[in-house]
This record gives structure tokens, C-alpha cells and sequence, in this order.
């Protein structure tokens, strides 16, 4: 089994043979694991293409990464947003991590069907790291204000984007007074869903962009 991968060229047009044959093999991969270990839930495993592969491809369209560039998915709980940017940006490193083990083996079984020899996964909060990386990225996973505490000194101070290094958040909701709970420094950016994605979904959705 295949999915259907229309829904993600309507977008990215430009996606090689091997991208799409790795798309179209994430959806029956997700269905199989999440027979045996719930990674997504049984209503959003039905819709993968759009809520999770889709959405996670927001970030993509704010930023393109660069090659040699080194990204932390930030709680990346099944794989999301690490695994479809990391199919994406094959010259990319990624190294997605979670608190939660058992996540952690679903994403390294994924990443080892798909081949991609540019990411890899680990159990472990963000305060045990030593590494540096270019950006965080992330989706769903705490507000703004933690993300920021956790993600600050993870950041690189070289700068090779045509954005200075910082977080990415895929966000839902009223952002306003969590945005306002961030020191006064910090610098942000919010860009609604609606202005990539025409799908009902992603009118609630946001991208945050935050400068420490």
C-alpha cells in the first residue's frame, strides 16, 4: 500500500521521485506502528497526509533550510515535523528527540524504512543536550515562554538562513497572551496557516517564529 500524495504536490510541486516515494510510504508505515504502539490518534491517523505530513511542511514554506544546517525537532513525539522536513531537505541534518521512549522507537523504525541516512532520533529531554543547532523546530508541545527557556541555549550563534537562527513553532489557537508572557528581547513572528494551506484544517494554525 501506497498513499496518495496529490494533496502534498498541489504544494510542493517540485518534489523528486525518491521524496515522493518517500511520502507515499509514510502513511502505511504510520498505520502498521500505530496498530502496535499509539503514536497518532485513531481520528488523525485517517487524515496523516494533511494534519501531520502537510502540516509539519508549514515550516517549509516560511524557511528553507540549508545544506550542512543542523535542526532539533523539539518533542517530536511520532515525527512531526522532524521526518517530513528531514524527506524534504535531504542535505539537512535532523535529530528529532522525546521524553517519551516508546515514541522514540516508532521514529527510529520510520526513519530506518525510509532510508534517510540525515536524521536520526533519541530519548531525552532538551536540558540534557550539549549540541548546538541552527533552528528548533516544533508542533504542539509546550507554550511559548517554555520553549523558549528549554531552546535558548541550544542555538547556534552562526548564522547561514536568510533568517537569524531561532525557534519554529507550529501553534494553535489565540497566541496573544502567550506571545505576551515572552521576555520583552524576544522578537516574534506570527504567519497564519491560511496563508499556505487552502484546507479548512489550517484555519486555526499558526507559525511562530521567535528571535532570543
Amino acid at each position: 500500500m501506497v498513499a496518495d500524495i496529490s494533496l502534498l504536490l498541489k504544494y510542493f510541486p517540485d518534489l523528486t521521485e525518491t521524496q515522493q516515494e518517500q511520502f507515499a510510504s509514510l502513511v502505511p508505515l504510520y498505520v502498521e506502528w500505530n496498530s502496535q504502539i499509539n503514536v497518532v490518534s485513531r481520528k488523525d491517523i485517517e487524515n496523516l497526509m494533511e494534519r501531520h505530513i502537510l502540516h509539519s511542511l508549514m515550516i517549509a514554506k516560511y524557511l528553507t533550510f540549508q545544506p550542512g544546517a543542523e535542526i532539533l525537532d523539539l518533542g517530536c513525539g511520532g515525527g512531526f515535523p522532524g521526518i517530513p522536513l528531514a524527506i524534504l531537505f535531504p542535505e539537512t541534518q535532523w535529530h528529532l528527540i522525546d521524553a517519551r521512549s516508546k515514541k522514540i522507537i516508532v521514529v527510529n523504525a520510520v526513519i530506518e524504512s525510509l532510508g534517510l541516512s540525515n536524521a536520526r532520533a533519541s530519548h531525552g529531554r532538551a536540558e540534557e543536550l550539549k549540541s548546538r543547532y541552527d533552528f528548533v523546530v516544533t508542533r504542539a508541545v509546550a507554550k511559548c515562554e517554555k520553549l523558549m527557556e528549554w531552546s535558548r541555549k541550544l542555538i547556534k550563534k552562526k548564522q547561514v538562513h536568510s533568517v537569524p537562527n531561532g525557534l519554529i513553532a507550529l501553534k494553535g489557537g489565540n497566541l496573544k497572551e502567550e506571545l505576551k508572557a515572552l521576555p520583552k528581547w524576544d522578537y516574534t513572528e506570527v504567519y497564519p496557516a491560511s496563508d499556505y494551506f487552502d484546507e479548512a484544517f489550517f484555519e486555526e494554525k499558526n507559525l511562530v517564529y521567535i528571535q532570543g
